[in-house]
């Protein structure tokens, strides 16, 4: 974006209000959703919870800058409706699972948070429970963390409307795609650590059930990879 763009803000209403005036947030569904989970029970500084770039959480992991949390839910956006069904690959703070927890909730819905690093899987189930919003979608069963390696998916919850995938992989695993629903989304960065990456979105066609996918954007990710070689990066 150009040196003049800014959604930054000094907390989650005007970082969200920023958002929308920069024409990033651009649905009433994300907006509505992203305003109901507050970002700074999420990040470990609450100063600078609102600022528009990627925070660390330890174990070589981040949270995403808001842009790109709000960039792949509006990708997301159809696919994420009440009753749908929604798997969070590297889910880490708990942030982008809570917010699709909010836009599915209800008519059975169901958010899956899964993490391969033990302590960033407590974590973010305990960012859920100090965030009074995601505490009763917890209590509910309507958001769960599962402690297990992204890469295979979380076969038991599936087949999943909406696959987010917070890593890049080299390529797309073909356990996630397995387990996209006909009528899905996935989107999953794609790219070698530390080179060219791109944001992909994948579609199960409703009808054939045929996979077809596109390229959104470049982006930078950590990478989707093996518990030890994450710990290594630190």
């Amino acid at each position: 974006p150009p040196s003049s763009w800014s959604a930054d803000g000094t907390d989650n209403a005007s970082l969200v209000q920023a958002l929308r005036d920069n024409e990033i947030v651009t649905s009433e569904s994300v907006e509505s959703a992203m305003r109901l989970v507050d970002r700074g029970y999420y990040a470990r500084d609450r100063q600078t919870a609102y600022v528009d770039a990627p925070q660390a959480i330890g174990s070589a992991a981040t949270i995403s800058a808001p842009h790109m949390h709000a960039y792949c839910l509006e990708l997301m956006r159809d696919s994420l409706k009440p009753g749908n069904r929604v798997l969070d690959v590297g889910s880490g703070s708990g942030y982008l699972t809570a917010v699709m927890a909010h836009m599915v909730r209800g008519e059975g819905g169901l958010a899956v948070g899964l993490e391969h690093i033990p302590s960033l899987h407590r974590a973010g189930e305990e960012n859920c429970r100090r965030d009074p919003g995601a505490r009763t979608l917890l209590d509910s069963g309507e958001l769960v963390f599962v402690l297990g390696d992204g890469r295979r998916g979380h076969l038991e919850s599936s087949p999943y409307d909406c696959i987010h995938v917070g890593a890049a992989a080299t390529s797309i695993p073909s356990n996630l795609l397995e387990q996209l629903a006909r009528g899905g989304r996935l989107v999953c960065p794609v790219g070698k650590e530390g080179g060219s990456q791109r944001l992909v979105c994948v579609d199960r066609d409703r009808d054939s059930g045929k996979l077809s996918e596109r390229i959104v954007m470049g982006v930078q990710y950590v990478p989707l990879c093996s518990k030890e070689h994450q710990l290594g990066r630190w």
